[in-house]
Order: structure tokens, then C-alpha cells, then sequence
């Protein structure tokens, strides 16, 4: 079952075009990685899916139900993250829980326990009675996860929820992604593509107003998977004195050898003309594209 569906989707402001054509399933249990270059329209389709914004034409649906502008029906389904949550800084994490837990329909007692089991998972219980005030910006977006889980939605939209945060910080955030899929799926959108390929399954690419990429991370992979192998050295003598003897590679870096017609047997080739020679490389492996390169490659188009 996909959880949400975008079908055609135009918007535009005057007469600048931001999406045109957009097409996108989100299926259920996975979590999506939304992506593209700054202004390609990532914040303006989330508040769509949100009915924040009215759509220039096309359909949007969660759970099978049509998104319309300016009613919030849909979103009993869905959780959201800014990218910077607002708190009132006076309350305590729990007391903010429970008045968003009754914003959300969420009966009291019902509301308590979850606001309880919310704190536990986001790391926040041993924090429960202290003022959000005086928390760091990753506590404040640790409680934005649990608020926007309150009402157990369908769809937790987060929008750029570890770009400000440190790396200890970051690896909090994917670490509750990971922790909550089986019961929420997630459109994550962000410009830090590494996180991307540490917790998304799936990922769509934004650019030119239409998904230039999409489908399992894997397999977006597969289909551009380069042929040959690298090999990377600490020392530049030791990737030249390498060079010199192997063939058909070619220098990509002072300490970085590509062989870019390498089969598997010519990779296990070197192996052995490394073990010859004495030579410890910092790695050898075959070429796989990063999320980077694909995202240049696509962006180029």
C-alpha cells in the first residue's frame, strides 16, 4: 500500500514553474529520501502533502484519502518536523507533550502514557521535568520527533531535521528514524546525502520540477554502476611506483588509481601484484556510485 501517492502534481508562483508533472509514491514502512538542489521545491511539496498550499493541478493522497488545500482532514495521518520546531520554552517536555496530545485528539490518560513511551524513545525521559527553554538545539529536535509522533500518524514528513546539528547529534536523529519504521513511514528531506544513505531504503530525486531519480537506493545503483575499480594509496610514490607496473589504470587523485575497464579478475590481479610488490593500499574496491555523484550526474541534465 503506498501511504502517499502525488500524481501530476503542478504549482506554480506567478509565472515561475516549481513542480510540473510530479509524480510520487511513498510506500508503506519505508523511509523515503527527498532530495535536490536548494529551490527545487522540497519544502513547497510538503506543505502541499499538508494542504498548507494549493496545488496548481494534479492529485495528492494520503492513505488513499484526496489532500484539499485549506482543510487538515489528512493530516489526523500525518506527523510533522520543521526544520526548526518552535516550543514554549516554559514548559516542561512532558507538559508540552500532553498539549499537543489534546491539540491531536489524543484522550488524556492515552496521552500520558504515550508522551511517557515518546520521552523514552528520543532520549528525553531523564529530561521530562525540565524546562525546553534550556535544552540544546538536538534535544529540541529529539522532542519535535515525539511531537509530531503523539497521535501515532501514518506519515512523519520531516524537513531538513539534521542539518543544524553536530554529527553526534545527527546520528541521534537516524538512530529514531531507524527505531520508529515499523510503525511510521517517513518522507525525509535534506541536503546531507550521506544521512540519506545511512537510513533511507528508497529516494527520489528533485530537479527541473519532476523526479530525475527514484526507487530503491540500491537499484538506482545498479542501474548506473560504473565498471572497474579504484585503488587508493596513503603515500603519492606508492600509488605511482603502482601504476607504473599495472595496467590499463589511469591516476584520479595523487594517491588514487582507477581502473575503469577492470574486471574481477583483473581486480584480483592487482591483489596479488600488491602483495608482490609490498604494498598496502588504503583500500581496493570496486566502483560504486555515491548518492553524490548521482546527484551531479542528474542535476547536470
Amino acid at each position: 500500500m503506498d501511504i502517499l501517492e502525488l500524481t501530476n502534481v503542478e504549482k506554480r508562483f506567478g509565472e515561475r514553474t516549481v513542480l510540473k508533472d510530479l509524480t510520487l509514491r511513498v510506500p508503506e514502512g519505508a523511509i523515503y529520501g527527498f532530495i535536490g538542489e536548494n529551490g527545487a521545491g522540497k519544502t513547497t511539496t510538503m506543505k502541499m502533502i499538508l494542504g498548507l498550499l494549493a496545488a496548481d493541478g494534479g492529485e495528492i493522497r494520503v492513505c488513499g484519502e484526496k489532500v484539499s488545500y485549506g482543510q487538515t482532514r489528512t493530516n489526523r495521518f500525518v506527523g510533522y518536523l520543521p526544520d526548526v520546531p518552535e516550543f514554549y520554552g516554559y514548559l516542561t517536555p512532558t507538559e508540552y507533550l500532553l498539549l499537543c496530545g489534546g491539540l491531536a485528539g489524543v484522550p488524556g490518560n492515552a496521552s500520558k502514557a504515550r508522551a511517557e513511551e515518546l520521552l523514552s524513545l528520543v532520549g528525553l525521559r531523564e529530561s521530562a521535568s525540565r524546562r525546553i527553554g534550556g535544552f540544546s538545539r538536538g534535544m529540541k529536535q529529539r522532542l519535535g520527533i515525539a511531537q509530531a509522533l503523539i497521535h501515532r500518524p501514518k506519515l512523519l514528513i520531516c524537513d531538513e531535521p539534521t542539518s543544524a546539528l553536530d554529527p553526534a547529534g545527527r546520528k541521534d536523529i537516524i538512530d529514531i528514524l531507524r527505531a520508529i519504521r515499523s510503525e511510521t513511514t517517513v518522507l525525509f528531506s535534506t541536503h546531507i546525502l550521506p544521512d540519506i544513505e545511512r537510513v533511507c531504503d528508497q529516494v527520489g530525486l528533485l530537479h527541473g520540477g519532476k523526479l530525475a531519480l527514484s526507487g530503491r537506493l540500491e537499484e538506482i545503483r545498479a542501474l548506473h554502476a560504473k565498471s572497474g575499480f579504484v585503488v587508493e594509496f596513503a603515500e603519492e610514490g606508492e600509488a605511482s611506483a603502482f601504476l607504473a607496473v599495472s595496467k590499463n589504470g589511469e591516476r584520479d587523485a595523487a594517491t588514487r588509481l582507477i581502473y575503469p575497464t577492470g574486471t574481477q579478475a583483473d581486480m584480483l590481479s592487482a591483489m596479488s601484484l600488491l602483495g608482490q610488490m609490498q604494498l598496502c593500499p588504503l583500500k581496493i574496491e570496486q566502483r560504486e556510485p555515491s548518492l553524490e555523484s548521482l546527484f551531479m550526474e542528474a542535476a547536470a541534465e
